[in-house]
C-alpha cells in the first residue's frame, strides 16, 4: 500500500516537503508547473537575485548569490516527460506516493528530488557563509526533455552576450546506478541525428521492370551502416554508436511500390572522431550503392569531458564524506544539458540519484537517497569553497 503525504506536514524532513510540491506539479515539458515561481521565492527570501529567461514556452530561472570570484552553478529542470497512461501507474503519477522506502512520481528521479536538494543545499550554504567571496548559483530550466532549443541553449548564448561566466557546474541529473553516488558522469558523448529521404520511382507491384522499390535499393546500404565500426574509442569515451530509430515508407497499399523511402538515424560519438566526418562517411556509403538521396542533419552536441581537477576532487570527495563510496567516473549515458555549459570553459560533472526507473511507469526515488542529497550538493559546495 502506499500513502500521499501532505507536503505541508511538520513531521516531513524539508527536502521530501519540497520534492513532494514538485512532483505534484503537472510539468510536463516545457510546461514548468509553477515550479520555478515557488522555488524562486524560497530563494530569494534567502538573498538570491533572481532573473526569468523565459524563451518561448519556456521557462528559465537564473538565481545567484554573491559577486565575483569563482562562478559555481548547480544545474537543473523542472519539467519531465509524460507520464503515459495514468492507469499503468500503481499511483497516480502526480498524486505522490510513498511506499516501501520510495518516493513515486513522474520527475521523482529525473530529476524533481535532485532540484530540491540543490535548491536546500544552496540556501544552507549562503547561510553559513553570507560573505562568501565567490559566487553560487542555481539554473533550471523546463526545456531539458523536450527540444533543448530555448532552455540551456539560449540562456547560454545570453551568457556569452552579457560575459556570463561559469567555472564549475554540477548537473543534478541522475547519474548513480544501485546506491547515490556510486557513479558520476564527468563526460558525455555527443549527439548527431540525420533523417534520410531515399528516392525511387512508384508502381505497381505487378510490373517491377517500371519500378525502383526505394525499400529494396537501401536495404544494402543499411545492413553496411548497421554493420560499419565507425571508431574504436579511446580511453574517455567508448567506441561511437549508430542506431536507426524509425523507417518509413509504402502508400498502405499492398500492391503499390513506394516512391519514398524515409529513415532517421543517430550517432552517439566521443571525441575519436567529429560530427563532420560522420557524416562525410555516411554520406559515402549511401552514394557508393547509387542511391538518390538526400540528407538532413542535428547536431544536438558535442562530446565534452572534465578532466581531473578542482570540480571531480570535490565531488569525489563529497562522495565518500556523505556516501562513504568511492564513485565510478565514466562518460555513459545519453546527452544532459552539461553539454551546453562545457564549450563555456566550466568543469561539469553530473552528480545526482539512481537512474534505473527513469522514463518509465512507477518512476521512484529511494527516500534514504533523497534525505542525504542536500548533505552531499552541500559539501561539494563547501569543497570548493
Amino acid at each position: 500500500m502506499s500513502y500521499v503525504p501532505d507536503a505541508s506536514s511538520p513531521e516531513l524532513s524539508a527536502v521530501l516537503a519540497l520534492t513532494l510540491d514538485l512532483c505534484a506539479r503537472e510539468s510536463v515539458t516545457p510546461d514548468d508547473g509553477g515550479c520555478q515561481a515557488m522555488l524562486s521565492t524560497r530563494l530569494a527570501l534567502a538573498g538570491f537575485s533572481i532573473e526569468h529567461l523565459p524563451f518561448g514556452d519556456v521557462c528559465n530561472l537564473w538565481a545567484t548569490h554573491g559577486r565575483g570570484g569563482s562562478v559555481t552553478v548547480l544545474l537543473g529542470h523542472t519539467d519531465v516527460v509524460p507520464a503515459g497512461e495514468p492507469g499503468a501507474w500503481t499511483s497516480p503519477p502526480f498524486a505522490p506516493g510513498i511506499r516501501a522506502g520510495h518516493l513515486f512520481a513522474r520527475g521523482a528521479a529525473d530529476m524533481k528530488g535532485a532540484v530540491a536538494a540543490m535548491s536546500l543545499a544552496l540556501i544552507e550554504f549562503v547561510r553559513r557563509h553570507p560573505a562568501y567571496a565567490g559566487t553560487v548559483a542555481l539554473l533550471l530550466t523546463s526545456d531539458e526533455e523536450g527540444a533543448a532549443r530555448d532552455g540551456v541553449r539560449r540562456v547560454v548564448e545570453l551568457f556569452r552576450e552579457r560575459g556570463q561566466r561559469i567555472d564549475f557546474c554540477i548537473v543534478g541529473e541522475p547519474s548513480s546506478r544501485a546506491t547515490l553516488g556510486d557513479t558520476i558522469r564527468v563526460g558525455r558523448r555527443g549527439s548527431l541525428h540525420a533523417r534520410v529521404s531515399v528516392r525511387g520511382v512508384q508502381g505497381h507491384v505487378a510490373y517491377p521492370d517500371l519500378v525502383r522499390n526505394p525499400i529494396h535499393l537501401v536495404a544494402p546500404a543499411i545492413a553496411e551502416l548497421a554493420s560499419t565500426k565507425w571508431d574504436v574509442g579511446n580511453e574517455d569515451f567508448p567506441p561511437t554508436s549508430f542506431q536507426i530509430s524509425n523507417i518509413r515508407a509504402g502508400t498502405g497499399a499492398t500492391n503499390v511500390v513506394p516512391g519514398e523511402l524515409v529513415f532517421d538515424a543517430n550517432f552517439r560519438f566521443g571525441t575519436a572522431t567529429t560530427a563532420d566526418a560522420l557524416r562525410t562517411r555516411l554520406e559515402s556509403v549511401l552514394r557508393s550503392h547509387q542511391l538518390d538521396f538526400t540528407a538532413a542533419w542535428e547536431l544536438s552536441g558535442e562530446p565534452f569531458h572534465t578532466s581531473p581537477g578542482r570540480l571531480r576532487d570535490a565531488v569525489m570527495k563529497a562522495c565518500l564524506d556523505v556516501c562513504a563510496i568511492a564513485p565510478l567516473a565514466d562518460t555513459a549515458g545519453g546527452t544532459s544539458d552539461g553539454r551546453f555549459i562545457a564549450p563555456m570553459g566550466a568543469e561539469v560533472v553530473e552528480l545526482g540519484p539512481c537512474n534505473a526507473s527513469i522514463h518509465q511507469v512507477d518512476e521512484h526515488i529511494a527516500l534514504a537517497d533523497l534525505e542525504r542529497m542536500p548533505a552531499l550538493y552541500l559539501a561539494v559546495l563547501e569543497n570548493l569553497r
